[in-house]
């Protein structure tokens, strides 16, 4: 794969996708007083008369969505990541719970999002989705991939979980390459048989880049974009416990219950293998600039580079 480009925030992604599904009219769109932060004023522009704008009143907005997908609508509702949380118990109980389909988008999630401060950066929401019996959870790594996955939800059976992230990050994939993600089938970026790197979200093109590093070290990693977290690829899992001799998990969330925890739970009933989990430890975050604080967390490329030498 070639290096990666300037690209957008995956919340531009996720408005981007909400434009091009707009050709179904069953596609209907629902704020939370947040529309321009999270993209959806896009298609709220162009589609006023199919946008709901419902001001701060998160668990409202999700028991709307609810009530439009029970009349054959497929609603697409965003908040920032923070505060879908608020609205988790109408998400379980009167989205999942019920069977029905929409798609919750929460944008700002993670560390990443910096100066807004520890109260506004969720490292949570991931593991608190995967708990919901029948809920896919999703974290595109850019805006491409965002737009890709996004409109993949159009005719998904489940409803889904969508953490996008406010600031822009290298472009991992192209035109081209983006047809070939799927939700729930971990995106193979670069193949080594030293160890692999799994990664989500902000943290793919820090784990891209410390594969690069390592290979001056004769260290041949594989890097895999694993932005579906619920289901997970397990046949990917699978295929890398017997290949390589650990697995390195990245990302800018809690190491409690989100991507590592989701890769560890399964390998360690089915294939056994060293892993290492790089993520936020039990803390909260702080305000102040994105790269800095991931450094203060230990969200670095050298720290993945470290993790991935203690395999061998």
């Amino acid at each position: 794969m070639s290096a990666p480009s300037t690209g957008g925030a995956s919340r531009d992604g996720y408005g981007a996708a909400l434009l091009n599904l707009a050709d179904d009219p069953r596609v209907v769109v629902i704020e939370a007083d947040l529309g321009k932060s999270t993209k959806s004023c896009l298609f709220r522009e162009l589609y006023p008369e199919r946008t709901i704008s419902l001001g701060i009143a998160e668990q409202n907005m999700v028991l709307v969505a609810a009530g439009l997908a029970s009349c054959g609508k497929v609603p697409f509702a965003s908040t920032f990541a923070i505060f879908t949380e608020r609205a988790f118990e109408q998400v379980r109980n009167g989205l999942a719970r019920p069977g029905l389909v929409a798609h919750i988008c929460g944008s700002h999630g993670g560390i990443h999002t910096g100066t807004d401060g520890s109260s506004a950066q969720s490292i949570e929401d991931l593991a608190l989705y995967r708990t919901i019996p029948g809920m896919t959870v999703m974290h595109p790594s850019d805006d491409l991939s965002a737009t890709k996955l996004t409109e993949e939800l159009l005719n998904h059976p489940n409803p889904s979980y969508t953490r996008t992230a406010r600031n822009k990050t290298p472009r991992i994939y192209d035109v081209n390459t983006v047809k070939s993600i799927q939700i729930g089938k971990g995106s193979i970026l670069k193949e080594g048989d030293d160890v692999a790197i799994i990664a989500i979200g902000v943290m793919v093109h820090k784990a891209l880049e410390a594969a690069e590093n390592l290979l001056s070290d004769g260290i041949n990693a594989t890097v895999v974009d694993m932005h579906t977290i619920k289901p997970l690829d397990t046949q990917l899992l699978d295929e890398l416990a017997k290949s390589v001799s650990g697995i390195v998990t990245v990302e800018d969330h809690s190491v409690i219950g989100g991507l590592g925890s989701a890769v560890s739970e399964y390998l360690s009933e089915n294939n056994p293998t060293k892993i290492l989990k790089i993520g936020v430890d039990d803390r909260f975050g702080e305000s102040g600039d994105s790269e800095e604080l991931l450094s203060l967390v230990g969200l670095t490329v050298e720290s993945i580079e470290t993790a991935a030498r203690t395999m061998l």
